[in-house]
């Protein structure tokens, strides 16, 4: 059986400039690198927080895998408001904040090579609730 969500993984074109973006700004911690046989790394794993990763690698991005699509994805945070002041603090454009069709706040950035990233903070009516119960 599916227990949890285990990774994300992205093919980012300056690696360098998204480890900057996803431990430095946005605060995932640096699990391990993945090293090729000339001693460089090619990418990480990062810890978003419990048990979830986002792993990078090196190399050309393309909008779509094999048919396969990808809008975006999203990150809970306890406090939307201060989330966005501290990003944008770092010089991050982020949207206004507004409340969804699931009676959840939510902002909307984006990593160095252009994928979005939503915020996301349940409220008492958030539809996800009531999933979660």
């Amino acid at each position: 059986m599916i227990k949890n969500f285990a990774h994300i993984c992205f093919i980012v074109s300056n690696l360098e400039k998204s480890i900057h973006f996803y431990a430095d700004i946005l605060g995932f911690k640096k699990g391990f690198d993945f090293i090729d046989d000339k001693g460089k790394r090619y990418g990480i794993y990062l810890l978003i927080g419990g048990r979830n990763f986002i792993e990078l690698f090196e190399g050309t991005p393309k909008a779509a895998v094999d048919g396969a699509s990808f809008k975006h994805f999203c990150l809970e945070t306890d406090n939307i408001e201060e989330t966005v002041k501290e990003l944008r603090a770092k010089k991050i454009e982020v949207t206004d904040i507004k409340l969804g069709k699931d009676e959840s706040y939510q902002a909307w950035i984006a990593d160095p090579d252009g994928n979005k990233i939503e915020l996301h903070q349940y409220t008492a009516k958030s539809k996800q609730l009531e999933a979660l119960r």
